[in-house]
């Protein structure tokens, strides 16, 4: 893993995701990138080239430049290689335009205040968004993480065929973290399958990778949401793992409702893939 994005909205939960990646980064020697988007006030929006306007935009660019580099000399981010970058643009969309355009990171990880979403930076649907429009893998952090552990990795997924190409990833990154990958299908009254019908789905499904240490459970539940979260808690997980589909919502397995949910709700670090 050689490069790291990390937007930043200078709050806690963003600090939360700091420190995770900086664990990571010394980890794996990789270069972080922190980026903070400007989003002007209101009152400027209307007047972005206007000579009036001009100073006070400067004064904020360099206001957020200095917190940036403030958070580059925190000790826990010694010895890493950062770049900060300060961008005017929305949340979302800022961060999707800024991957577009720099297409050698490997992970993004961003802070989360929990059941409430992501905080400030990625206000309510912005947290599908982003995580839904990134080629990049998406890990969020949603607590405060000492020492980030990825023991196991839960990975929930129907098994389809389309999940196969992002699934390359999330074996990639189970070796790279030394995790098992505790795979789950979970099965809802509106999604019924039988035990010997889903361990064939799962069994011809893995056959084409090389995996690492794995199990795999059925695990049913009233919707998908609540079986992932209490599978997870039941089973010690340590990252919950799913793909996201890159149009309007999630596979078939995830509507859309439920990745937000999910990336909302989980009290445990959420790690996303696109389809």
């Amino acid at each position: 893993m050689k490069k790291i994005l990390i937007p930043t909205d200078f709050s806690k939960y963003a600090d939360e995701a700091i420190e995770v990646g900086a664990q990571i980064a010394k980890k794996n020697d990789s270069e972080i990138v922190l980026i903070h988007m400007l989003e002007l006030p209101t009152h400027m929006n209307d007047a972005v080239s206007g000579e009036t306007s001009i100073p006070e935009i400067m004064l904020f660019k360099r206001k957020a430049e200095e917190v940036l580099k403030s958070i580059k000399n925190r000790p826990y981010l010694a010895g890493i290689k950062i770049t900060e970058v300060v961008r005017l643009d929305g949340a979302y969309k800022g961060i999707n335009n800024y991957i577009k355009q720099n297409t050698d990171f490997d992970l993004i990880i961003m802070g989360s205040q929990g059941a409430s979403g992501i905080n400030e930076i990625l206000v309510g649907s912005n947290t599908e968004k982003v995580v839904r429009q990134s080629e990049v893998p998406v890990l969020v952090i949603k607590n405060k993480l000492e020492d980030f552990n990825t023991r196991n990795i839960i990975f929930a997924s129907d098994f389809s065929n389309e999940i196969k190409k992002p699934f390359k990833k999330v074996i990639e990154f189970a070796k790279l973290f030394g995790s098992k990958l505790n795979l789950v299908m979970i099965c809802t009254p509106n999604s019924f399958k039988s035990t010997s019908g889903a361990h064939k789905i799962v069994n011809e499904f893995i056959s084409e990778f090389d995996m690492p240490e794995y199990s795999f459970e059925i695990y049913n539940e009233s919707n998908i949401e609540k079986g992932i979260l209490n599978y997870s808690n039941e089973n010690n997980g340590d990252i919950i793992a799913f793909c996201t589909h890159g149009r309007t919502a999630l596979n078939h397995f995830f509507t859309g409702s439920t990745s937000e949910d999910l990336v909302n709700h989980a009290a445990k670090p959420v790690l996303t893939f696109r389809i």
